[in-house]
């Protein structure tokens, strides 16, 4: 009777065992799995920013520094409809005529296809309590020549705050090791680059 209760005790104890040794190998395996879905959407939402960035910029001739003013836009923005047509007076079919056909909202055109996207959400981290991506533009000096620039990002920090502290920390130190940005970002302060630095 005590050997069965024994041999009993002893296989529960090599259950917990293999379990606990399982799960200290699956932790990181499923730490880098959930950063990899976050960052896909993270990635996903500061792609938006970029293209209401680069749309604000053909319109305006800048970027804009401002949420307000960047959802303002896709608010009430609208993008000219252009059609081209060869020019019947040219002969040798080389010249088109732009005609403006209408307008577009920019909402439609950038997120249309994406049912229920609130761009007025657009500033929002993702996974974080309302945190903001920090958003910055300006202008440098490149060659003599004056470029508009852009930057939005988000830290690792904020959209993984609520997974293993540690797991994170680590992550953050092995980039800023490689001197790399703690998190993901898009466009550029320093250089003529709209890329996102997953790219």
């Amino acid at each position: 009777m005590v050997n069965n209760i024994i041999k009993v005790l002893l296989v529960v104890v090599i259950v917990v065992l293999a379990y606990m040794v399982y799960d200290s190998i699956m932790e990181p395996v499923k730490f880098n799995k959930e950063v990899d879905r976050r960052n896909a959407v993270v990635v996903q939402a500061l792609k938006d920013i970029r293209n209401a960035e680069m749309t604000f910029k053909s319109i305006n001739g800048r970027y804009t520094a401002s949420y307000d003013t960047l959802i303002d836009f896709l608010k009430n923005g609208q993008i000219p409809e252009v059609k081209i047509v060869p020019d019947p007076n040219d002969t040798t079919f080389t010249k088109t005529i732009r005609d403006t056909i209408g307008y577009v909202p920019v909402a439609d055109s950038l997120f249309g296809k994406r049912a229920n996207y609130d761009f007025t959400k657009i500033k929002y981290i993702p996974f974080t309590n309302g945190k903001e991506f920090k958003l910055d533009a300006g202008k440098i000096d490149r060659g003599g020549v004056s470029v508009n620039v852009f930057e939005a990002s988000a830290l690792y920090k904020d959209y993984l705050a609520d997974m293993d502290e540690q797991m994170v920390t680590n992550l953050i130190a092995s980039k800023e090791q490689i001197d790399r940005f703690p998190g993901l970002k898009v466009g550029s302060m320093t250089e003529a680059s709209t890329d996102g630095n997953w790219e």
